[in-house]
């Protein structure tokens, strides 16, 4: 659904009316006013915005499923790639944000905040400048990426170094919202993940609603797998698809603590100092809390999760794929077995 509105084009002004206003000016200004449009994809599977509210969109998403045929003969299946990095700030977390940030104007908020080493502080930056918001940015020293950085100072955020890690200064962040007034948009924030989940919706669009075989996710903080879980058995209640692909969720040897929990039936995670090459996720994945518990509640419903670590797997994999001008970072992967019927996936 797209919604409509009439809108002042006076900048500073840029008041709002219905529709059906029998007015052509602006009553607060004088300005003439323009049809303008709410753009937001799958809007009915995101119900919780009220009619006539407005959408924080940067038009995120529409991103390509890329088959590659080389790496998947390597590998021994048939694969798709879908390509998240071209989203607006380069990563899966724009699907997220505009639904946060969304949420955001709705509740009044004036100024968001994250703790992050990389996408979510990029993300949030440009849809809070979107939203005429301001934005701040919890970072462990000297503990983010330098190009996810410039980009969140070039849309505006205030960046406050805090904390010797990423779970120390998500943990004062934490502290500090309520005190402050702050908006958190870190991945426990359920609308983030609703806006995630429309990354299968966009995968399956793609494939005519067929059902690939094999979805294969990267299980990070497993924010995204627990949205693309949810997305999947909200698509089946709608009756848009008959059954449910098996979800493949990786997580490297030195950084994975759910997998750890899954295979010994563990009822917990254990916190594990991660031996990875991955900055991001030495800095946080591993140990974080949020969102796991909604991930287990996802497996809980998804009999046909399955849960692998690999070891001296993602680089070579990575190699090939470059190799054949694949996407591959950030990217969210599906596949299917040759055996099988065609499949594709989603990632990262």
């Amino acid at each position: 659904m797209t919604s409509a509105f009439l809108q002042c084009i006076e900048k500073g002004c840029e008041g709002r009316y219905p529709l059906d206003a029998k007015e052509h000016q602006c009553a607060a200004c004088g300005g003439l006013l323009d049809v303008q449009y709410d753009f937001w994809r799958f809007r009915e599977l995101l119900p919780f915005v009220p009619a006539g509210a407005e959408v924080v969109s940067l038009s995120e998403g529409r991103t390509p499923l890329v088959e590659v045929n080389r790496t998947g003969d390597w590998a021994g299946v048939r694969l798709s790639i879908k390509h998240q990095g071209n989203n607006p700030t380069g990563s899966f977390k724009d699907l997220g944000m505009t639904a946060c940030i969304t949420q955001a104007t709705i509740l009044g908020s004036r100024v968001t905040a994250c703790a992050s080493t990389g996408n979510t502080s990029a993300s949030m930056a440009a849809y809070a400048a979107r939203a005429g918001m301001k934005a701040v940015v919890f970072v462990p020293f000297g503990k983010i990426s330098t190009a996810k950085l410039a980009q969140a100072l070039e849309f505006g955020a205030v960046v406050i170094e805090m904390g010797d890690d990423f779970d120390q200064a998500f943990r004062m962040l934490r502290e500090l919202t309520d005190e402050l007034g702050l908006y958190l948009v870190n991945s426990l924030n359920p609308f983030r993940l609703e806006g995630q989940k429309t990354i299968v919706f966009e995968i399956l669009e793609q494939r005519d609603w067929r059902v690939p075989d094999y979805l294969v996710l990267p299980g990070g903080n497993l924010g995204n797998v627990s949205a693309v879980g949810k997305g999947l058995l909200e698509l089946r209640q709608l009756g848009l698809i008959d059954k449910l692909p098996r979800l493949v969720v990786v997580q490297a040897e030195g950084a994975s603590p759910f997998y750890t929990m899954i295979a010994t039936g563990a009822d917990e995670i254990i916190p594990v100092q991660p031996r990875t090459e991955a900055s991001a996720t030495t800095n946080r994945f591993s140990k974080r809390k949020p969102p796991w518990p909604k991930m287990a509640w996802a497996a809980s419903l998804h009999p046909q999760l399955r849960w692998r670590a690999f070891t001296n797997w993602f680089a070579p994999a990575k190699w090939r794929m470059v190799r054949t001008s694949s996407p591959c970072s950030p990217v969210t992967s599906s596949r299917t077995p040759r055996s099988a019927s065609s499949g594709a996936a989603s990632g990262s």
